[in-house]
C-alpha cells in the first residue's frame, strides 16, 4: 500500500511540474500568451503583462498567511496543475509539441 501512494505521490509530482512548467513555458514562449495578446493590440499585451504582475504582487503580498496557516484551496491549486500538466504531456505524446 505504501508503494502505490509512493508511485501516486511520484505521478502527481511529475505532473505538476510538467503543469507549471508547461503553462510558464506557454505564458513566455515567443508564440505563446502574451506574443498573442501584443499581435491583438498592444494595449492587450500590457494588460495580460499587468494582470501577470498584479497576481504576482498579491501572492507575494499574501505569502504571510500561507505560512501561519495551511490553504484550504492549496489542494485545489495542486490538481489543477497537475491536470494541466496531463493536457501539456498528453499533447506533446500525441501531437508531439505543445
Amino acid at each position: 500500500m505504501r508503494v502505490a501512494k509512493g508511485w501516486w505521490g511520484a505521478l502527481v509530482l511529475v505532473l505538476v511540474v510538467s503543469g507549471v512548467a508547461g503553462t510558464a513555458y506557454k505564458v513566455i514562449a515567443p508564440d505563446g500568451w502574451i506574443a498573442a495578446a501584443f499581435h491583438r493590440s498592444t494595449t492587450a499585451g500590457l494588460a495580460a503583462i499587468g494582470a501577470i504582475g498584479l497576481v504576482g504582487t498579491l501572492a507575494w503580498i499574501s505569502r504571510g498567511a500561507a505560512i501561519r496557516g495551511r490553504n484550504r484551496y492549496a489542494e485545489a491549486f495542486v490538481y489543477a496543475f497537475a491536470t494541466a500538466g496531463l493536457v501539456y504531456v498528453t499533447r506533446f505524446w500525441i501531437h508531439g509539441t505543445f
